[in-house]
């Protein structure tokens, strides 16, 4: 399983020429999935991917 993940300020998916989401700021992650990919690799990418820190807080850091 792989994830890459990019810092958006708005991202949309198309299907057949109709828009199926979109999103303004926030973080666009393309997911590669593999056959022998379980929940344990899921779960480990779900807590990495919500523990980034690329935005800043109230301080400005």
């Amino acid at each position: 399983m792989r994830a890459v993940v990019q810092r958006v300020s708005r991202a949309q998916v198309t299907v057949k020429g109709e828009i199926a989401g979109e999103i303004g700021l926030g973080l666009l992650v393309l997911l590669g999935v593999g056959r022998d990919d379980g929940n344990t690799d899921a779960s480990y990418l779900v807590e990495k991917i919500a523990g980034l820190r690329v935005f800043e807080d109230a301080r400005g850091r």
